[in-house]
């Protein structure tokens, strides 16, 4: 056995050493992400691999996500799994309430959905034993020790799709205490698909085996249209025809801690603006539920004329600002606007967020200069027409660009059709393309 993979083991011993002795303090941090609301109240056994539901006879795959948007990523490759393999059960395990709260709802009947299995060497066990999987698909930057090494030894295929590290994550593997593990850990898995070249460079010099690295194209540009029924629907016919009359942009996906700075310069843009146009509308869609209603109670105490959907109040002519305060409607409302600036990406350190959403839905899409992990999509973007994404550093930058496609109709033409038609070119043959690279999908016989 090669010296790195032994130094490997022993930090891998060295840490389910760890998290056993901690999972005391552990399960008391679950119980205040309870009270706070951030895990279920009555689902949180699930967290300590304890599950709801029955496992049914058969062979199982099991999907892992964290969040909203890599669950949805997943969807399309599930559905494919499960159109390929249909004597197969599919489980999905998601982290966050807000992707509970979504793909509850949108998921195929037949999906088992569970909320995930903490790190824990007894909650892992325990979840592995209970389901026992022949497959594991994380998404995107999943790697959990205990997860990937207990799988290993059971002899649980593993793959990583929409694989990702960030600059920060990756410069903490990379220390010569920590590379040994994450070597280990890598080596155990049959796919690494990543999010593009770069990262694939990133896994590679993690000293990930160059066989198992394929890339396949980034799943978000593929996720599903849910569409939305019943009272949703209706609500999202009756605020476009209210919006008919008037022009509108969006800024979405604005994350906590942008909030001053970035609220702040978008009503400073937007006040300009009505200058311009009187019946001009801003469309706020915070990160999160509660975020939305912080604003919109700030903006009101500081006499800005706003709605709150959740309301379902009528636009009155007066209104200028709308906040959303809802879950899984945002490619509807990219559907309401030919203009969207993405957030997540004005300050520095932030992230990016997903921009093909607005893309797909023909909106002219500007994003800050701050994009992290999607910096691949901004470019690809940009590679295929320098008119599918806008790039504003600043206030200026954002009130001068607004005011030229809102004073240029050609020109707003022009963003649109090119930010849709790059979308179109870079999500053709994805699902396909991560299908046949993944040996945990075969075609039916």
């Amino acid at each position: 056995m090669a010296y790195s993979t032994k130094k490997g083991l022993l930090l891998y011993n060295v840490y389910r050493t760890l998290t056993y002795a901690l999972s005391p303090l552990i399960r008391l941090h679950l119980r205040w992400r309870i009270s706070r609301g951030l895990d279920h109240r009555c689902r949180w056994p699930e967290r300590l691999g304890r599950p709801s539901l029955p496992r049914r006879p058969g062979p199982l795959v099991w999907f892992h996500a964290v969040s909203l948007g890599e669950g949805m990523a997943a969807i399309p490759v599930i559905r494919e799994c499960v159109r390929k393999m249909p004597n197969v059960n599919v489980l999905m395990t998601i982290t966050t309430m807000s992707a509970f709260e979504v793909l509850r709802n949108w998921l195929p009947s037949e999906i088992i959905f569970q909320f995930s299995p903490l790190d824990t060497p007894s909650s892992i066990d325990s979840f592995l034993r209970y389901w026992k999987p022949k497959a594991i698909i994380l998404m995107e930057s999943e790697l959990w020790p205990n997860l990937i090494m207990r799988a290993s030894q059971n002899g649980i295929t593993l793959a990583l799709l929409n694989a990702r590290m960030s600059e920060k994550s990756f410069e903490v593997w990379s220390r010569p205490v920590l590379l040994p593990l994450i070597s280990l850990m890598l080596s155990k898995f049959s796919l690494i698909a990543p999010l593009s070249t770069e990262q694939g460079i990133r896994f590679q010099l993690l000293q990930a085996p160059p066989a198992i690295i394929s890339f396949s194209g980034d799943l978000k540009y593929v996720i599903e249209d849910f569409g939305v029924n019943g009272r949703g629907g209706k609500s999202i016919d009756d605020l476009r025809l209210q919006l008919a009359h008037k022009q509108v942009w969006m800024a979405s996906s604005i994350h906590r801690g942008e909030e001053e700075n970035l609220i702040a310069v978008i009503l400073g843009v937007h006040t300009t603006l009505m200058q311009l146009q009187p019946n001009i509308l801003i469309i706020i869609v915070p990160r999160h539920p509660q975020h939305g209603r912080e604003i919109a109670k700030k903006l009101e105490k500081e006499g800005q004329n706003v709605i709150l959907r959740s309301q379902h109040k009528k636009l009155k002519p007066e209104t200028n600002i709308y906040v959303v305060d809802t879950l899984g409607e945002l490619r509807h409302l990219y559907m309401l606007t030919p203009i969207a600036v993405i957030g997540g990406s004005f300050l520095p350190g932030s992230t990016g967020h997903n921009i093909s959403e607005a893309a797909s839905a023909g909106c002219a899409v500007l994003t800050g200069c701050h994009i992290g992990h999607f910096s691949h999509m901004v470019l690809e973007m940009q590679r295929l027409n320098p008119l599918s994404v806008l790039q504003v550093s600043g206030k200026m930058e954002l009130e001068k660009t607004l005011i030229q496609l809102f004073t240029n109709a050609t020109l707003l033409e022009a963003h649109r059709k090119a930010a849709k038609e790059a979308f179109s070119r870079l999500s053709s043959d994805i699902v396909t393309n991560t299908v046949l690279n993944g040996g945990f999908i075969q075609e039916k016989s």
